[in-house]
């Protein structure tokens, strides 16, 4: 059964998927590919069921209820996964009273969750069993507990629980997301849980702050603020929100991007007079300046081994997505289909870049870091921003499709594209580390 759907992971990693909304817009070395016949395996969660003995409320009930919508909409955003939901014209078409195993199988069920509730005093216990449904065995169980008012941390743990043993990876559910919010004339910093539950503000100054990046332990933030007129970088620190000045040279100071080991900072800085790329000291000290041109470089992004950095250039015209090793040497050309291609971002896995392209609008695509594969994933409105998951299977981004300007998420082949913010005037998301 490991086997089986290790390959099937395989097969999908292996890029054998496109996404839905895959336009006519082909690579330099030919026309993107189809989808192929890949399925996700099929997994159900049944309602949470309790087991305990204590007098229950209503709201405990609906606590309950959406410990199973959670686990649900956890497991279907994975690529991995497909959910199946409970049919009650099956039940009335075989003339039975519940759900069975064998039901579950008639739908199409691989797997099958059954979860149990106890409710002592202010906390909530909550168990799984893990069913293979063509055996009828049990094949995992967990017990998560927590108080009341974290249901959502167990019921998230529970989900990351059930990927590991299902596909070996590590889930993304206890995640944070960061993102900017407009208030009034003012944009400022949140944070919030990866399904945009649990939303935090971070900054209030009033003033404009832009482009947050985690540093690789979770336990900073990096953005550029107007808060002192000029654009400098600073980091907040997450424990205690308090904000330090990193760099403040002359001009812009932009786009920090933290190394994965998290010594340096790549950034955009103006203080000769035009945009190029720096590495500073994780303190704001200059090392070297990467890029020497007269156009326009910005948007650096950091591959997962740190040896390289890809970047956004208009040194041929029009912004182009280009790589450098650390040391700003050995530049080469990714993007050659496009006017214009902006704001990578390299993949935890290492073979893919995600970035902008404007085809009329602008679309979130993804590039094999070869040049090869190119696939749109992200087409209506204006989608911009994109930043990859912990685990590279997610992509988190903007997009102004129904008008305001809100965050979403989708899966790396641009499927599941799920809305997390209802307000407007959200922007610039960034993911945290595990």
């Amino acid at each position: 059964m490991r086997n089986r759907l290790f390959l099937q992971i395989t097969i999908l990693l292996a890029g054998l998927v496109s996404d839905l909304n895959a336009q006519n817009i082909g690579d330099y070395h030919g026309a993107l590919n189809q989808k192929s016949d890949f399925e996700p395996t099929k997994i159900s969660v049944e309602d949470t069921r309790y087991i305990g003995i204590e007098y229950i409320t209503a709201a405990d009930s609906v606590m309950m209820t959406n410990c199973s919508i959670i686990l649900r909409n956890d497991l279907d955003f994975s690529p991995f996964f497909e959910i199946v939901l409970y049919d009650e014209f099956l039940l009335k078409h075989l003339e039975i009273e519940a759900m069975t195993i064998s039901a579950w199988k008639w739908l199409g069920t691989k797997y099958l969750i059954k979860l149990e509730a106890e409710i002592p005093r202010d906390n909530i216990k909550l168990r799984y069993r893990l069913y293979d449904v063509d055996t009828r065995k049990e094949i995992n169980k967990g017990a998560f507990e927590s108080r009341k008012a974290d249901y959502r941390t167990a019921a998230h743990e529970m989900a990351n629980d059930i990927l590991k043993f299902l596909t070996g990876d590590r889930g993304i559910y206890r995640t944070k997301i960061a993102f900017v919010k407009k208030i009034d004339e003012a944009k400022e910093l949140f944070i919030a849980d990866y399904d945009g539950q649990n939303e935090h503000q971070l900054t209030n100054n009033k003033s404009i702050n832009i482009s947050p990046s985690f540093s690789p332990d979770g336990q900073y933030i990096y953005f550029t603020s107007y808060v002192n007129g000029d654009p400098n970088i600073h980091k907040i620190r997450l424990i205690d929100n308090s904000v330090e000045l990193v760099a403040k040279y002359p001009g812009i100071n932009v786009a920090p991007a933290i190394s994965p080991d998290g010594r340096t900072i790549a950034c955009v800085l103006s203080k000769d007079g035009n945009s190029e790329i720096y590495l500073l000291s994780i303190d704001g000290r200059i090392i070297r300046r990467l890029t020497n041109s007269r156009s326009i470089e910005s948007s650096p992004s950091w591959s997962p081994d740190g040896e390289e950095i890809a970047f956004s250039s208009d040194r041929t015209g029009s912004p182009q997505i280009y790589i450098m090793d650390k040391e700003g040497l050995n530049v080469r050309r990714l993007t050659f289909v496009g006017k214009y291609n902006d704001s990578p971002c390299w993949s935890p896995k290492g073979d893919k870049i995600t970035f902008v392209s404007r085809e009329g609008f602008f679309n979130i695509c993804t590039i094999d870091i070869t040049g090869k594969n190119l696939k749109v994933l992200a087409t209506y409105g204006n989608n911009e921003n994109p930043r990859f998951s912990p685990d590279g299977n997610h992509i988190i981004f903007s997009s102004s499709r129904l008008g305001p300007t809100e965050i979403y998420m989708m899966d790396l082949f641009g499927n599941n594209q799920r809305r997390l913010t209802v307000r407007g005037g959200m922007s610039n998301p960034a993911w945290a580390p595990f």
